[in-house]
């Protein structure tokens, strides 16, 4: 009997997936030799491996089965609860009074599954979705099966522009943005920005996903409060567990408004029933005794240095740049100073093309990720995007001689 070809057919939305280029950029990176500026992992220096160990042990002594067994969907209860009362005590400390309860906090497989859980159950095709220009490329593509029309709202230094997001509102599902030092460019919104958007959207409705991975890596002060601290019931807030001890064990968690938590929960069990009971523990059991308190400051001391070591490299390399604002801001190469977080936001000048300059940059031995993917629309082909915490010092001087070489000779 001849067999028969299967043929498969794939769902409409598929053809909307893409790899992402970041990924696809790291790959370069494993090249020998290559000093990256590309990724966005945070450093392995950082990650507490003695306190894991103790906690390991720690959990497999006290309780083995629940820690190996099926768990709740909403999360290790302990967890919860810490999570909403640090989450009271940061608002607080800002000065806004946030009363966070446990029961609307489910932990998640990495913030990244909570951007897949909300466009799961908010976006239908051809809905309105705004982000920021430009934004985090990771929640585009988790939106993007989901067949939205993905509207880029404009920003300034301060924040989303709210009157363009007033022209651009109407009818939208939500608001996607990161207030703190942000993925791709590393800004914040200001208070008086954070204060205006949060106002803007009560009067008109708009729910606003916000996204904070970021928030506890500042380098002098801490950030304004939340958004969703001052207006509880209209967003969902996103956090991880990534960036202040180990992105390998895949946990974040949400906070979201009754309006939306049972069906979030209802994603969340369709999609991998829970998230790994064991490392909820691991996770619990670390951050006893204030132990974020203690550790986070050495991963902000760790940052700011490398941050600064980038910034004194770029400016004795680009000696003619004044920064991005500056009248000659468009003839010479100019980056922004973040004031926390993992990356520093580049643009070219007139004429050049940072997906162009890639491949140059990477013969003389370091990489970079373009800007114009973290756009939903209109993306500007002079950006690109440096992360400043996995390289040594070192290798930070080496990576930014390298790539003002590549700079000047395309320009030449």
């Amino acid at each position: 009997m001849t067999p028969t070809t299967t043929h498969w057919t794939l769902a409409a939305r598929a053809a909307k997936m893409n790899p992402s280029v970041i990924r696809e950029i790291l790959k370069v990176t494993e090249r020998p030799g290559i000093i990256s500026f590309a990724g966005g992992l945070p450093s392995s220096k950082t990650f507490p491996v003695a306190e894991f160990e103790a906690a390991c042990a720690k959990v497999l002594k006290d309780d083995p089965a629940g820690a190996l067994q099926y768990a709740a969907s909403e999360g290790y209860g302990p967890l919860r609860e810490l999570v909403a009362q640090q989450l009271k005590q940061q608002s607080a400390a800002a000065g806004v009074t946030w009363n966070v309860d446990p029961a609307q906090v489910l932990i998640t497989t990495g913030s990244q599954q909570g951007l897949d859980l909300v466009a799961k159950i908010l976006i239908d095709s051809a809905s309105r979705v705004l982000v920021e220009s430009p934004t985090y490329l990771g929640a585009v593509m988790a939106f993007t099966p989901m067949e939205p029309h993905v509207v880029s709202v404009d920003n300034d230094d301060e924040g989303v522009d709210i009157a363009d997001l007033q022209s651009k509102s109407q009818d939208a599902r939500f608001l996607y943005v990161l207030p703190n030092f942000q993925n791709p460019t590393g800004r914040s919104m200001s208070e008086a920005r954070r204060a205006a958007l949060s106002a803007e959207a009560i009067r008109s409705g708009l729910p606003i996903m916000e996204d904070n991975p970021y928030g506890d890596l500042w380098f002098d002060q801490p950030p304004p409060a939340p958004l969703t601290a001052r207006n509880p019931e209209g967003g969902i807030y996103l956090g991880s567990f990534s960036k202040v001890l180990a992105p390998g064990l895949r946990m974040g968690f949400l906070v979201a408004p009754k309006a939306v938590s049972p069906k979030l929960l209802q994603a969340k069990q369709a999609a991998d029933l829970h998230s790994p009971g064991f490392n909820q523990r691991l996770i619990y059991e670390v951050m006893q005794n204030g132990f974020l308190d203690r550790h986070v400051p050495t991963i902000r001391s760790l940052y700011k240095a490398q941050r600064d070591a980038m910034l004194q490299a770029l400016a004795k390399h680009f000696p003619e740049s004044q920064g991005p604002h500056a009248a000659n801001a468009d003839s010479t190469f100019t980056w922004n100073t973040p004031a926390g977080g993992m990356f520093l936001w580049a643009r070219l000048p007139v004429g050049m093309n940072a997906v162009d300059l890639l491949p140059h940059a990477v013969d003389k031995g370091v990489a970079f990720v373009p800007g114009a993917p973290f756009y939903a629309d209109h993306g500007d082909a002079r950006t690109m995007r440096l992360s400043f915490v996995t390289p040594s010092v070192e290798d930070i001087h080496r990576g930014v001689a390298a790539l003002a070489e590549a700079i000047h000779a395309q320009r030449s």
